[in-house]
């Protein structure tokens, strides 16, 4: 498939399928609730006509004129919403099978699969479909959530898969223009042309997210990734005691996690760590322990963090260990145990991102086989009579608020070379409505080498939730179009020039550089950066 061609398989509908829709749509617009509206017009042959028909018409009625646009009937016709609630729409991609630098023995081998994945999972289901073709995965997930109702202008782009940095970089700068260019709509003849192109395209990159080891950060690997774009980084740690590490054959030792912890930070990613309890020579107390560390230790204290318990799973080198009886995994009850443990430790300013793999349970071969640990986790806490503050268990979501209550709130804390500024405004619900992540770097900060980062002040992100909406669109409950984000830039403005610093510089994501800009920002470099 070219650009040139349509970039999604389009779906098509009988007249009569349409003509059905529009009724419902009537219906809706005069005030019955989606179930009574769809329950009075039945499909002739039994059943009820599905949501995507229902936007698909809704579309078409609004792309012809028709009718003005009506963010709460989409509202009601949404599948899925919790997918974009968090003020953004995320588009996975998997890169294709490739040698990987780990030898890890937890992970699962699949000739088919790029390394640590399964064929069977949802998202690497849709790239083996489309046989890892960036362009194709990116064109056809932006339909399929605009098919069931989803904004899809602002786009956060997650490309998982292998060791990203262990991929020759001539395919990762073409991986990333075709991403790009599926978001655009047309060809480019460079990466840098793509991502020029995206600042007015149709579906603007708001994010480029990448995973990789500690082994493979460094000063070089971090400049090479501002300059195909990246924002944010994935890494697996896995464990932060070495004996763990060398037992399961990571490849790599705590230290070479913190120095890459210390380059990503200092250059304004935004930080994801992978933990994974439940390792070869781990117990329940030690991982308790270990999990203190990512808190304790100065150099770690991630933005974000994905907690995934090792999964026992036949096409894995700890198959064998297990075989042996040198290996047992927890129990579900244990896991849940220790989760619910270690959850309200989470600092305010971390947001736990997952508390599983979405590996079918059919690949489990021993040990905990259920996909919602969160809810099990969630509903042991509430009986504890406790609660986890992350940022993901306080995010606002559909909770209507009046922006005049809203609180702004400063928490400070220390890294091994730097002071970070957590700043939020939270509903008298204890609700974030939005939130800005400011990086003062101090004396000890690697020196990146970055155009745009001498002497400043870097904000990491700026993130203000609620339902994502299409650009100049309001709602009655999203904080996105309240100027919030203007009001949290002004705040860390005041902090960074009281402190000393000459300028700000912004990790801004390309379809975001023109909301900077409005706020003072030039491009510098690859950062949107101000004088103070």
């Amino acid at each position: 498939m070219t650009v040139n061609e349509t970039w999604y398989e389009a779906r098509e509908y009988s007249q009569e399928q349409i003509d059905r829709a529009r009724l419902i749509l009537e219906e809706l617009r005069a005030g019955l609730s989606l179930r009574q509206a769809v329950n009075r017009h039945p499909n002739p042959g039994g059943g009820y006509l599905p949501k995507h028909v229902l936007v698909f018409a809704y579309r078409e009625l609004t792309a012809a004129g028709e009718w003005q646009e009506d963010p709460q009937l989409l509202e009601k016709l949404r599948m899925k919403p919790v997918r974009t609630l968090s003020g953004v729409t995320t588009v996975t991609v998997l890169t294709k099978p490739y040698p990987c630098p780990g030898k890890c023995i937890f992970c699962p081998t699949d000739a088919r699969m790029p390394k640590s994945y399964l064929p069977d999972e949802p998202g690497a289901m849709r790239a083996l479909h489309h046989e890892f073709d960036p362009f194709t995965q990116t064109a056809a997930r932006v339909q399929a959530l605009e098919a069931i109702g989803h904004p899809t202008d602002k786009i956060e782009l997650l490309i998982l898969g292998g060791t990203w940095s262990a991929y020759t970089r001539e395919y990762q700068q073409w991986f990333v223009q075709r991403c790009l260019e599926a978001l655009n709509g047309r060809s480019a003849e460079s990466l840098a042309q793509a991502q020029d192109q995206n600042r007015s395209a149709p579906h603007r990159n708001v994010g480029l997210v990448i995973e990789t080891r500690p082994d493979h950060i460094d000063q070089d690997e971090i400049i090479h990734l501002r300059q195909l774009g990246v924002t944010k980084i994935q890494m697996g740690i896995q464990s932060l005691d070495d004996r763990i590490l060398a037992l399961n054959h990571r490849g790599h030792t705590v230290e070479q996690a913190r120095m890459a912890m210390r380059w990503m930070r200092g250059a304004g990613f935004k930080i994801v760590l992978h933990w994974m309890p439940n390792l070869l020579g781990a117990t329940l107390e030690s991982d308790r322990q270990d999990f203190q560390r990512l808190w304790d230790d100065p150099d770690m204290r991630p933005d974000e963090i994905k907690i995934y318990p090792c999964q026992l799973l036949e096409n894995a080198e700890l198959y064998a260990y297990w075989q042996r009886g040198e290996y047992q995994p927890y129990t579900t009850a244990e896991l849940i145990d220790l989760i619910t443990d270690i959850k309200p430790e989470i600092p305010e300013f971390c947001r736990v991102n997952r508390i599983i793999r979405d590996i079918p349970s059919t690949n489990v071969v021993e040990g905990n086989k259920r996909t919602s640990l969160r809810q099990d986790v969630q509903r042991e806490l509430a009986q504890r009579g406790e609660r986890c503050r992350c940022v993901r268990c306080r995010e606002v979501r559909k909770e209507q608020f009046d922006p005049e209550q809203l609180e702004m709130q400063d928490l400070p804390y220390t890294t091994g070379t730097s002071q970070e500024h957590f700043i939020s405004y939270v509903t008298p619900h204890d609700r974030i409505a939005g939130f800005l992540r400011l990086s003062l770097p101090g004396e000890d900060a690697p020196h990146i080498g970055l155009s745009g980062l001498e002497g400043a002040a870097i904000v990491r992100e700026v993130h203000v939730y609620g339902q994502s909406l299409e650009v100049g669109a309001e709602s009655q409950v999203a904080a996105q179009h309240s100027g919030l984000g203007s009001s949290l830039m002004d705040h860390a403005e005041n902090i960074a020039r009281g402190a000393g610093y000459g300028s700000m510089a912004v990790i801004a994501a390309l379809g975001t550089r023109a909301y900077y800009e409005k706020l003072g920002y030039v491009l510098d470099g690859t950062y949107m950066v101000k004088a103070l």
